[in-house]
């Protein structure tokens, strides 16, 4: 069976993946509309109705927690693309199924799709805070920024029952270790009290993505996502508090949502952000088909279009990977989009500051941590 071919996929019985068409009530909720193989796969299973018309039922698919066995929780970043060297993902997979997801493609890592999978089986790293613990205290580590939520979302749904977000900010409380935060969840509110204490002493921002202002696009390309509304709403309240926000209007989607960046900037300055950025839709790996597949589906009138433009940004290309090029393209449309994005932050004053510019300075290993050093090596982090 050809690799490419678009199946859905969800387990049986006995826990194998099986593909075939999906009634749409059993994808509700979810953003990508297929679960295609990743590109490590080499085989794959097709649904068959055995005549009793059971592809037709629409059982809805339930999100799956499993533990993640990772024994390190900092990954190190080399791209000069992005504003951090150091980041803390809790999770692998992300249920607010953001149809765009750059993150999708890791999946097809543990042999999953890059598809629904991603979406609804999330690895969860129930030993973060400790491992987190463990590594800001090892004698070679070096203060940087740690930005949570690089990868995926560190306030997505089920960060409600999991907690290891908030376990992980209070370790980098602990320690003075600054967080840039990165999120579309309104549940960082949540963790409002750790954000604040660690902001008087300049060690935490948090940086909301705000992709939308429609709720019905917002709905179908975000799905579990916090509203737009809500992000305001989150934006408004960490400012009250004295943390400084950030907006990040990403993707931004020629023909679908760039209209919308001059409002977007401009709500989000009357919120109280203070800077703001931006990246261009990207399709890297498995991302591509799935992102044609949803954009044929929920707007075929203006499919080609976006398409057409996007590629007039990437060299006639669907995708252009080059550091300096992939997060903002180039040529006449590129030009266009960020010099509206550029005045438009300049006239809503959300210039004002970098938020980069955290204190590394404070950072110290608590005493409790220093005295279990030695046991530390049980967690093979100095092998």
């Amino acid at each position: 069976m050809n690799k490419d071919t678009a199946f859905d996929q969800h387990p049986d019985e006995a826990g194998n993946r099986i593909k075939g068409d999906l009634h749409p009530d059993s994808r509700r909720g979810r953003g990508a509309l297929s679960n295609r193989v990743g590109r490590f796969e080499k085989s794959e299973r097709e649904r068959v109705d055995d005549g009793w018309g059971s592809l037709e039922e629409g059982t809805k698919l339930k999100t799956e927690v499993r533990v993640d066995p990772s024994r390190s929780v900092i990954s190190r970043n080399s791209s000069p693309d992005v504003p951090f060297e150091q980041s803390f993902n809790p999770y692998k997979g992300c249920e607010h199924g953001c149809i765009y997801c750059f993150a999708r493609p890791t999946h097809a890592f543990l042999g999953l799709s890059p598809g629904l999978d991603f979406e609804r089986l999330i690895f969860a790293k129930e030993e973060a805070a400790a491992l987190l613990a463990a590594e800001l205290s090892r004698p070679s580590y070096q203060c940087k920024v740690i930005a949570f939520g690089a990868n995926t979302d560190p306030y997505q749904p089920i960060e409600r029952e999991q907690n290891i977000t908030r376990q992980a900010l209070e370790v980098c409380e602990a320690f003075n270790q600054p967080v840039a935060i990165i999120t579309k969840g309104n549940l960082v509110l949540r963790d409002v009290d750790i954000l604040e204490r660690m902001a008087r002493k300049n060690l935490a921002s948090v940086a909301i993505s705000l992709t939308t202002l429609d709720r019905k696009l917002a709905r179908t390309m975000e799905p579990r996502a916090a509203t737009p509304m809500r992000r305001l709403d989150a934006i408004r309240e960490l400012t009250l508090r004295g943390i400084k926000v950030s907006v990040l209007v990403a993707p931004i989607i020629p023909a679908l949502n760039d209209h919308e960046i001059e409002r977007i900037i401009g709500l989000s300055g009357r919120a109280g952000a203070v800077s703001c950025s931006y990246v261009l839709l990207r399709l890297p790996g498995e991302i591509r088909d799935l992102w044609l597949e949803w954009l044929e589906n929920n707007y075929p009138d203006r499919a080609g279009r976006v398409m057409k433009l996007l590629q007039s940004m990437r060299g006639g290309k669907d995708y252009d990977p080059r550091w300096g090029k992939r997060m903002q393209g180039e040529g006449v449309y590129a030009k266009l989009l960020s010099d509206r994005f550029h005045l438009a932050r300049q006239k809503y004053g959300l210039n004002k500051r970098s938020l980069r510019q955290l204190d590394t300075s404070l950072f110290s290993v608590p005493h409790q941590y220093r005295k279990s050093v030695s046991s530390l090596k049980q967690l093979d982090l100095f092998s």
